[in-house]
């Protein structure tokens, strides 16, 4: 396989990834909104979303930072949702993700099998048909839910159509990478809601808090599921962090990269490279990691340093075979 075509596939899923992911913290920050609303509270959640997914310095560019830094007004929502949703100066928003994953399939578009092509064709050109109206604060969380559902059928399309070969796995391979990186920075994001000092507080905006994470992840009824209790911080991170069982989880993706990485290099005669070496040392400090070490480092450092660690693993798969 050609270098340009491995880094087509590999970026065409962690775009329709990076997609979903935007439409999931949008979700949660606007029911989290609307929650903090009703309690006549301060709502830093549109702010929380531009962070969670790297975006807060291009929105204070586009808008200037005194519309980023000051109180939540009526109209932050829409400039958020707007800014995420659409706005074709963001290279993270949902229309560019569609975009440019839609771009690297007709590169590699003898890689990828016909079902694929056409789920994001017509992903795009719904998306391109889309009236305004649709994404205005009020009826947003349908068009997030859209989201979601076309990268899911993306992605159940490529896992039910491609042969496994060296193409499926570097496609595999940008999903989960993509995945534990936004992962990772909902958490930091929220990182000061499952610090250990909140644990018994019960307050209902600490449980609507703890709970929104679990809503982005679509992890509540895992969460009960494992843990049959109420929501606990230490419990949501660990949940989120070092449980297999979780698929969004960082070991859980972890796993799913290092296996990805090895079946590339069996395809290509069993050559291995920095990045075999780095996603298999991120794989052990999760598999063998305890909760109670994450926070004794310090939650919000161990969160920076797996998605420096994770940006570090994708400058060396580039480097390796890209």
């Amino acid at each position: 396989m050609l270098s340009r075509t491995a880094s087509g596939l590999f970026w065409l899923a962690r775009y329709v990834e990076r997609a979903e992911n935007a439409a999931r913290i949008l979700l949660a920050g606007h029911r989290m909104g609307a929650m903090m609303r009703s309690l006549g509270a301060d709502n830093g959640e549109w702010r929380s979303a531009l962070a969670a997914t790297g975006t807060a310095d291009g929105f204070s560019e586009r808008h200037g930072p005194e519309v980023a830094d000051r109180e939540a007004d009526d109209g932050e929502a829409e400039r958020v949702i707007d800014y995420m949703t659409r706005d074709p100066a963001n290279p993270s928003s949902i229309l560019s993700c569609i975009e440019t994953a839609r771009a690297n399939a007709r590169a590699v578009r003898t890689a990828c099998t016909s079902d694929m092509w056409d789920v994001l064709n017509e992903t795009w050109h719904e998306l391109r048909a889309m009236p305004p109206a649709a994404f205005q604060p009020d009826q947003i969380p349908d068009f997030l839910e859209w989201t979601k559902r076309r990268s899911v059928l993306f992605n159940g399309t490529y896992e039910t159509t491609m042969l496994r070969t060296d193409a499926y796995f570097f496609t595999r391979l940008g999903t989960f990478v993509e995945r534990a990186e936004s992962t990772a920075r909902i958490l930091d994001v929220k990182h000061h809601v499952l610090l250990p000092s909140h644990e018994g507080e019960g307050g209902v905006v600490d449980y609507h808090q703890w709970r929104s994470i679990l809503v982005a992840l679509s992890a509540v009824r895992a969460y009960h599921w494992i843990y049959q209790g109420r929501l606990q911080p230490a419990l949501v991170a660990e949940l989120l962090i070092l449980r297999r069982e979780m698929p969004r989880s960082l070991l859980s993706c972890s796993a799913a990269v290092e296996v990805a990485l090895e079946q590339i290099s069996g395809a290509y005669g069993g050559k291995r490279g920095e990045c075999h070496r780095l996603a298999g040392e991120m794989h052990a400090k999760l598999r063998y990691g305890r909760v109670e070490d994450v926070f004794a480092r310090g939650l919000h450092e161990y969160l920076t340093g797996f998605i420096d660690s994770g940006i570090h693993l994708g400058d060396e798969i580039a480097n390796f075979y890209m």
